[in-house]
């Protein structure tokens, strides 16, 4: 997919399960990658492949996709500028939630997996403790700057600071520069990644827009290295 993956599972049958799930992941990439040119979103930004032929897999994204658009008032929105369609955006929250559910129709509840930073955990870290997350520094990547402890949430991070400026406002021309980092905290970490680019792409109202938004909490970190959480998500930093 393109960046790190951490699946983590405890049990005895920890490690057949960690190969499904990267055996699953292996399977979206070569669905879902932009980067391939023999995925089937290749074929479709080409032209080869009507919508009849998309896979079942593509039709549901893509009506995600759509919902999440209308959602955000077109703040979310996977067709790019020059016309291509890229999914990015949402496919990595929806993978990393269905390799979780691969792993709880096992019958394990202790687990975590984490793609290129959004995260979903459940139950106990192997000493019996919650599973936390740390929030990096964008302007220092050695520095935990928040602990949070998800609980069985979703957690997703948008930014600038490793990839650079890879999200746009759909709405707009310029370029997002007012904040350089945001953390949602969502009931899974679909709902989390969905409206982590959605809220970015707004910027500074992107905090905003998580406030009102019922079922998430956000933090975000501007780029005069002020940070600004939601009034709900200090509940989520409590051991």
């Amino acid at each position: 997919m393109g960046m790190p993956i951490t699946v983590d599972i405890a049990g005895a049958s920890g490690a057949t399960l960690v190969e499904a799930a990267f055996d699953y992941f292996e399977h979206i990439d070569r669905r879902f990658s932009t980067y391939r040119t023999d995925s089937e979103i290749s074929a479709i930004n080409r032209g080869d492949l009507p919508i009849r032929d998309w896979s079942a897999e593509m039709m549901e994204v893509m009506a995600l996709a759509a919902q999440t658009k209308n959602q955000t008032d077109g703040y979310f929105d996977i067709r790019k500028p020059d016309g291509s369609l890229d999914p990015s955006g949402i496919v990595k929250g929806w993978a990393i939630r269905n390799a979780a559910g691969i792993v709880r129709r096992a019958g394990v509840g202790d687990f975590f997996i984490e793609a290129g930073g959004d995260i979903q955990s459940c139950g106990r870290n192997a000493s019996g403790l919650d599973w936390s997350v740390g929030i990096r520094n964008p302007f220092n990547a050695e520095e935990i700057i928040k602990i949070v402890y998800p609980r069985g949430h979703g957690v997703a991070t948008s930014g600038t600071y490793v990839r650079g400026q890879h999200i746009y406002n759909p709405l707009g021309a310029d370029p997002i520069t007012e904040i350089v980092s945001l953390t949602v905290i969502g009931s899974d970490v679909l709902e989390a990644d969905r409206f982590a680019t959605a809220a970015f792409a707004m910027g500074r109202q992107g905090i905003l827009f998580l406030e009102q938004a019922p079922g998430l909490e956000g933090y975000v970190v501007d780029s005069n290295r002020r940070a600004t959480p939601t009034s709900g998500f200090g509940a989520f930093c409590q051991p």
